[in-house]
Protein backbone atom coordinates (compact mmCIF):
# COMPACT_ATOMS: atom_id res chain seq x y z
CA UNK A 1 0.00 0.00 0.00
CA UNK A 2 1.37 3.40 -0.92
CA UNK A 3 2.44 5.41 2.15
CA UNK A 4 0.63 8.69 2.62
CA UNK A 5 2.62 11.65 1.35
CA UNK A 6 2.75 14.91 3.24
CA UNK A 7 4.06 18.34 2.48
CA UNK A 8 4.72 21.32 4.66
CA UNK A 9 4.37 25.08 4.51
CA UNK A 10 7.41 27.24 3.96
CA UNK A 11 7.33 28.45 7.57
CA UNK A 12 7.15 24.91 8.98
CA UNK A 13 9.84 23.70 6.63
CA UNK A 14 12.26 26.44 7.62
CA UNK A 15 11.77 25.61 11.27
CA UNK A 16 12.58 21.97 10.51
CA UNK A 17 15.65 22.85 8.47
CA UNK A 18 17.74 24.90 10.89
CA UNK A 19 21.29 24.29 9.75
CA UNK A 20 24.80 24.51 11.09
CA UNK A 21 27.50 26.88 9.72
CA UNK A 22 28.81 26.59 6.20
CA UNK A 23 32.37 26.18 5.05
CA UNK A 24 31.67 27.59 1.59
CA UNK A 25 29.74 30.83 0.86
CA UNK A 26 27.09 30.98 -1.84
CA UNK A 27 29.43 32.47 -4.39
CA UNK A 28 28.07 34.42 -7.33
CA UNK A 29 30.29 33.48 -10.25
CA UNK A 30 32.04 30.53 -11.81
CA UNK A 31 35.39 32.21 -11.24
CA UNK A 32 34.71 32.61 -7.52
CA UNK A 33 33.58 29.02 -7.23
CA UNK A 34 36.73 27.81 -9.00
CA UNK A 35 38.88 29.80 -6.60
CA UNK A 36 37.04 28.26 -3.64
CA UNK A 37 37.63 24.79 -5.06
CA UNK A 38 41.32 25.51 -5.54
CA UNK A 39 41.68 26.81 -1.98
CA UNK A 40 39.98 23.74 -0.57
CA UNK A 41 42.18 21.48 -2.68
CA UNK A 42 45.27 23.10 -1.23
CA UNK A 43 43.94 22.61 2.29
CA UNK A 44 43.27 18.91 1.64
CA UNK A 45 39.51 18.95 0.97
CA UNK A 46 39.77 15.64 -0.88
CA UNK A 47 40.66 13.91 2.40
CA UNK A 48 37.88 12.65 4.71
CA UNK A 49 36.85 15.46 7.05
CA UNK A 50 34.20 16.07 9.65
CA UNK A 51 30.87 17.17 8.11
CA UNK A 52 30.70 20.92 7.68
CA UNK A 53 26.94 21.18 7.47
CA UNK A 54 23.69 19.47 8.48
CA UNK A 55 22.05 18.20 5.30
CA UNK A 56 18.28 18.82 5.22
CA UNK A 57 16.08 15.85 4.38
CA UNK A 58 12.63 15.10 3.03
CA UNK A 59 10.48 12.02 2.59
CA UNK A 60 9.22 10.10 -0.41
CA UNK A 61 6.69 7.60 0.82
CA UNK A 62 8.24 6.20 4.00
CA UNK A 63 11.84 6.82 2.88
CA UNK A 64 13.79 9.72 4.39
CA UNK A 65 16.18 11.17 1.81
CA UNK A 66 18.79 13.91 1.76
CA UNK A 67 17.79 16.93 -0.32
CA UNK A 68 21.05 16.44 -2.25
CA UNK A 69 21.28 13.01 -3.90
CA UNK A 70 24.45 11.53 -5.36
CA UNK A 71 24.06 10.75 -9.06
CA UNK A 72 25.36 7.53 -10.60
CA UNK A 73 26.44 8.49 -14.11
CA UNK A 74 30.01 9.48 -13.31
CA UNK A 75 30.87 6.35 -11.35
CA UNK A 76 29.50 4.25 -14.22
CA UNK A 77 31.58 6.14 -16.77
CA UNK A 78 28.71 8.04 -18.38
CA UNK A 79 29.40 11.70 -19.10
CA UNK A 80 27.41 14.36 -20.94
CA UNK A 81 30.56 15.88 -22.41
CA UNK A 82 29.22 17.38 -25.63
CA UNK A 83 31.69 16.44 -28.38
CA UNK A 84 34.62 15.50 -26.12
CA UNK A 85 35.07 11.81 -26.88
CA UNK A 86 37.70 11.10 -24.23
CA UNK A 87 35.67 12.00 -21.15
CA UNK A 88 33.85 8.70 -20.57
CA UNK A 89 37.06 6.61 -20.82
CA UNK A 90 38.73 9.11 -18.49
CA UNK A 91 35.97 8.63 -15.93
CA UNK A 92 36.29 4.86 -16.10
CA UNK A 93 40.01 5.18 -15.37
CA UNK A 94 39.50 7.66 -12.56
CA UNK A 95 36.72 5.79 -10.78
CA UNK A 96 38.55 2.69 -9.63
CA UNK A 97 36.73 0.37 -7.23
CA UNK A 98 38.41 2.05 -4.26
CA UNK A 99 37.59 5.53 -5.57
CA UNK A 100 33.92 4.67 -5.99
CA UNK A 101 33.65 3.41 -2.42
CA UNK A 102 35.58 6.47 -1.20
CA UNK A 103 33.11 8.71 -3.05
CA UNK A 104 30.16 6.99 -1.38
CA UNK A 105 31.79 7.25 2.05
CA UNK A 106 32.49 10.95 1.57
CA UNK A 107 28.89 11.48 0.50
CA UNK A 108 27.72 9.71 3.63
CA UNK A 109 30.10 11.75 5.77
CA UNK A 110 28.66 15.00 4.45
CA UNK A 111 25.03 14.15 5.08
CA UNK A 112 24.06 12.60 1.72
CA UNK A 113 22.12 9.42 2.46
CA UNK A 114 20.75 8.55 -0.99
CA UNK A 115 22.17 7.91 -4.45
CA UNK A 116 21.05 6.76 -7.88
CA UNK A 117 22.49 3.48 -9.15
CA UNK A 118 22.21 2.08 -12.66
CA UNK A 119 21.53 -1.63 -12.22
CA UNK A 120 22.70 -2.34 -15.76
CA UNK A 121 26.19 -1.50 -14.47
CA UNK A 122 27.05 -4.82 -12.83
CA UNK A 123 30.31 -3.48 -11.46
CA UNK A 124 28.65 -0.65 -9.53
CA UNK A 125 25.99 -3.01 -8.18
CA UNK A 126 28.65 -5.46 -6.95
CA UNK A 127 30.62 -2.64 -5.34
CA UNK A 128 27.50 -1.44 -3.56
CA UNK A 129 27.11 -4.87 -1.97
CA UNK A 130 30.74 -4.69 -0.84
CA UNK A 131 30.23 -1.17 0.50
CA UNK A 132 27.19 -2.21 2.51
CA UNK A 133 29.02 -5.27 3.86
CA UNK A 134 31.72 -2.90 5.12
CA UNK A 135 29.17 -0.85 7.05
CA UNK A 136 28.17 1.69 4.40
CA UNK A 137 24.75 3.23 5.00
CA UNK A 138 23.80 5.09 1.82
CA UNK A 139 20.54 3.85 0.32
CA UNK A 140 19.86 3.88 -3.38
CA UNK A 141 17.19 4.32 -5.99
CA UNK A 142 17.62 1.91 -8.89
CA UNK A 143 17.51 3.46 -12.35
CA UNK A 144 15.80 0.96 -14.65
CA UNK A 145 15.98 0.65 -18.43
CA UNK A 146 13.79 -2.42 -18.98
CA UNK A 147 12.88 -4.15 -22.19
CA UNK A 148 9.26 -3.50 -23.06
CA UNK A 149 8.59 -7.24 -22.98
CA UNK A 150 9.97 -7.80 -19.49
CA UNK A 151 8.90 -5.27 -16.89
CA UNK A 152 9.32 -7.57 -13.89
CA UNK A 153 12.86 -8.95 -13.95
CA UNK A 154 14.69 -5.60 -13.50
CA UNK A 155 12.39 -4.69 -10.62
CA UNK A 156 13.04 -8.02 -8.90
CA UNK A 157 16.78 -7.48 -9.40
CA UNK A 158 16.53 -4.04 -7.80
CA UNK A 159 14.67 -5.43 -4.79
CA UNK A 160 17.17 -8.27 -4.38
CA UNK A 161 20.08 -5.81 -4.62
CA UNK A 162 18.75 -3.76 -1.72
CA UNK A 163 17.18 -0.78 -3.49
CA UNK A 164 14.64 1.30 -1.54
CA UNK A 165 13.03 2.51 -4.75
CA UNK A 166 13.20 2.34 -8.51
CA UNK A 167 12.49 4.66 -11.41
CA UNK A 168 12.12 4.47 -15.15
CA UNK A 169 15.12 5.92 -17.00
CA UNK A 170 14.37 9.39 -18.38
CA UNK A 171 15.21 8.52 -21.97
CA UNK A 172 12.68 5.68 -21.85
CA UNK A 173 10.08 7.75 -20.02
CA UNK A 174 10.22 10.25 -22.88
CA UNK A 175 10.38 7.59 -25.60
CA UNK A 176 7.51 5.50 -24.31
CA UNK A 177 5.41 8.63 -23.97
CA UNK A 178 6.18 9.75 -27.52
CA UNK A 179 5.51 6.24 -28.86
CA UNK A 180 2.13 5.98 -27.16
CA UNK A 181 3.25 3.25 -24.73
CA UNK A 182 2.22 5.05 -21.55
CA UNK A 183 0.44 1.90 -20.33
CA UNK A 184 3.86 0.27 -20.02
CA UNK A 185 4.89 3.04 -17.62
CA UNK A 186 1.84 2.28 -15.50
CA UNK A 187 2.62 -1.44 -15.52
CA UNK A 188 6.23 -0.83 -14.47
CA UNK A 189 5.14 1.45 -11.63
CA UNK A 190 2.70 -1.20 -10.42
CA UNK A 191 5.46 -3.83 -10.48
CA UNK A 192 7.79 -1.58 -8.46
CA UNK A 193 5.14 -0.88 -5.83
CA UNK A 194 4.25 -4.58 -5.64
CA UNK A 195 7.83 -5.23 -4.50
CA UNK A 196 7.42 -2.71 -1.68
CA UNK A 197 9.64 -0.06 -3.29
CA UNK A 198 8.87 3.60 -3.91
CA UNK A 199 8.22 4.07 -7.62
CA UNK A 200 9.15 6.95 -9.90
CA UNK A 201 9.28 8.15 -13.49
CA UNK A 202 12.05 10.28 -14.98
CA UNK A 203 11.81 12.48 -18.04
CA UNK A 204 13.54 15.29 -19.88
CA UNK A 205 10.23 16.50 -21.34
CA UNK A 206 7.37 17.91 -19.28
CA UNK A 207 5.05 16.05 -21.66
CA UNK A 208 6.15 12.83 -19.93
CA UNK A 209 4.99 14.05 -16.52
CA UNK A 210 1.74 15.41 -17.96
CA UNK A 211 0.96 12.12 -19.70
CA UNK A 212 1.59 10.03 -16.59
CA UNK A 213 -0.57 12.38 -14.50
CA UNK A 214 -3.39 12.30 -17.05
CA UNK A 215 -3.25 8.51 -17.09
CA UNK A 216 -3.77 8.47 -13.32
CA UNK A 217 -0.85 6.16 -12.49
CA UNK A 218 0.17 8.03 -9.31
CA UNK A 219 3.91 7.47 -9.03
CA UNK A 220 5.52 8.16 -5.67
CA UNK A 221 7.81 10.75 -7.25
CA UNK A 222 8.97 12.31 -10.49
CA UNK A 223 12.50 12.97 -11.62
CA UNK A 224 12.36 15.87 -14.09
CA UNK A 225 15.14 18.01 -15.56
CA UNK A 226 15.47 21.64 -14.57
CA UNK A 227 18.22 24.20 -14.86
CA UNK A 228 18.78 27.89 -15.13
CA UNK A 229 18.89 28.84 -18.80
CA UNK A 230 18.87 32.54 -18.01
CA UNK A 231 22.20 32.07 -16.22
CA UNK A 232 23.81 32.28 -19.63
CA UNK A 233 22.04 35.45 -20.73
CA UNK A 234 24.23 37.42 -18.33
CA UNK A 235 27.46 35.85 -19.53
CA UNK A 236 27.12 34.99 -23.21
CA UNK A 237 25.92 36.61 -26.40
CA UNK A 238 22.67 35.81 -28.15
CA UNK A 239 24.05 32.81 -30.02
CA UNK A 240 24.07 30.93 -26.70
CA UNK A 241 20.39 30.16 -27.24
CA UNK A 242 21.32 28.24 -30.39
CA UNK A 243 23.80 26.20 -28.35
CA UNK A 244 21.16 25.47 -25.72
CA UNK A 245 18.62 24.42 -28.36
CA UNK A 246 21.14 22.14 -30.07
CA UNK A 247 22.26 20.45 -26.89
CA UNK A 248 18.68 20.07 -25.73
CA UNK A 249 18.26 17.48 -28.49
CA UNK A 250 20.94 15.38 -26.81
CA UNK A 251 19.48 15.89 -23.35
CA UNK A 252 22.26 18.05 -21.99
CA UNK A 253 19.78 20.81 -21.30
CA UNK A 254 16.24 21.12 -19.99
CA UNK A 255 14.11 21.76 -23.05
CA UNK A 256 11.16 23.35 -21.27
CA UNK A 257 12.33 24.97 -18.01
CA UNK A 258 9.59 27.61 -17.71
CA UNK A 259 6.83 25.16 -18.57
CA UNK A 260 8.35 22.64 -16.15
CA UNK A 261 8.32 25.14 -13.27
CA UNK A 262 4.73 26.17 -14.02
CA UNK A 263 3.40 22.63 -14.38
CA UNK A 264 5.26 21.12 -11.44
CA UNK A 265 3.95 23.88 -9.17
CA UNK A 266 0.57 22.14 -9.29
CA UNK A 267 1.85 18.57 -8.84
CA UNK A 268 1.43 17.22 -5.31
CA UNK A 269 4.15 14.60 -5.57
CA UNK A 270 7.82 14.86 -4.63
CA UNK A 271 10.03 16.20 -7.40
CA UNK A 272 13.67 15.22 -7.81
CA UNK A 273 15.29 17.68 -10.24
CA UNK A 274 18.20 16.50 -12.34
CA UNK A 275 20.63 18.04 -14.80
CA UNK A 276 20.41 21.11 -12.56
CA UNK A 277 24.03 22.00 -13.42
CA UNK A 278 23.56 21.34 -17.17
CA UNK A 279 26.33 18.73 -17.29
CA UNK A 280 28.76 20.93 -15.40
CA UNK A 281 28.09 24.14 -17.34
CA UNK A 282 26.41 25.93 -14.42
CA UNK A 283 28.16 26.35 -11.03
CA UNK A 284 26.46 24.67 -8.06
CA UNK A 285 25.52 27.89 -6.21
CA UNK A 286 23.44 29.05 -9.18
CA UNK A 287 22.10 25.64 -10.14
CA UNK A 288 21.04 24.50 -6.67
CA UNK A 289 19.50 27.83 -5.76
CA UNK A 290 17.51 27.93 -9.00
CA UNK A 291 16.18 24.39 -8.58
CA UNK A 292 15.09 24.75 -4.96
CA UNK A 293 13.66 28.26 -5.42
CA UNK A 294 11.53 26.99 -8.29
CA UNK A 295 9.94 24.01 -6.60
CA UNK A 296 12.31 21.05 -6.65
CA UNK A 297 12.20 19.00 -3.45
CA UNK A 298 15.49 17.22 -4.11
CA UNK A 299 18.36 17.55 -6.59
CA UNK A 300 20.48 14.71 -7.93
CA UNK A 301 24.00 15.57 -9.07
CA UNK A 302 26.95 13.51 -10.25
CA UNK A 303 29.95 14.44 -8.11
CA UNK A 304 33.65 13.73 -7.97
CA UNK A 305 35.00 12.95 -4.52
CA UNK A 306 36.74 16.35 -4.30
CA UNK A 307 33.45 18.18 -4.97
CA UNK A 308 31.28 16.53 -2.34
CA UNK A 309 32.08 18.66 0.70
CA UNK A 310 31.55 21.95 -1.15
CA UNK A 311 28.45 20.75 -2.99
CA UNK A 312 26.86 19.54 0.25
CA UNK A 313 27.47 22.89 1.94
CA UNK A 314 26.15 24.86 -1.02
CA UNK A 315 23.06 22.64 -1.41
CA UNK A 316 22.20 22.87 2.27
CA UNK A 317 22.43 26.63 2.19
CA UNK A 318 20.36 26.82 -0.99
CA UNK A 319 17.60 24.82 0.72
CA UNK A 320 17.68 27.06 3.77
CA UNK A 321 17.45 30.21 1.67
CA UNK A 322 14.65 28.98 -0.64
CA UNK A 323 12.11 30.96 1.36
CA UNK A 324 10.29 32.52 -1.62
CA UNK A 325 9.29 29.37 -3.52
CA UNK A 326 5.63 28.99 -4.45
CA UNK A 327 5.52 25.19 -4.26
CA UNK A 328 5.26 23.71 -0.78
CA UNK A 329 8.05 21.36 0.32
CA UNK A 330 7.36 17.68 0.74
CA UNK A 331 8.29 16.98 4.36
Amino acid sequence: MKPKQTHSSRRTFLKQSTLAGFAVPLVASLEEFTLCAQQNSVSGASQPMAPTTAMPTGKIGNITMSRLICGGNLISGYAHSRDLIYVSPLLKHYFTDDKIIETWRLSEQHGINTMILDLSDGRAAALYSKYRAQGGRIQYLAQLGPDKHDLKTPVKQAKDAGAVGALLLGNLGDAWTREGDVELIGELLANIKAEGLIAGVAGHEVRTVKTVEQAGFKPDFYMKTLHQTDYWSHRRRDETKDVIDNYAIDNYWCRDPKETIAYMSGIERPWIAYKVLAAGAIPPPSGFRHAFNNGADFVVVGMFDFQIRDDAAVAARAVKEAWNRDRDWFA
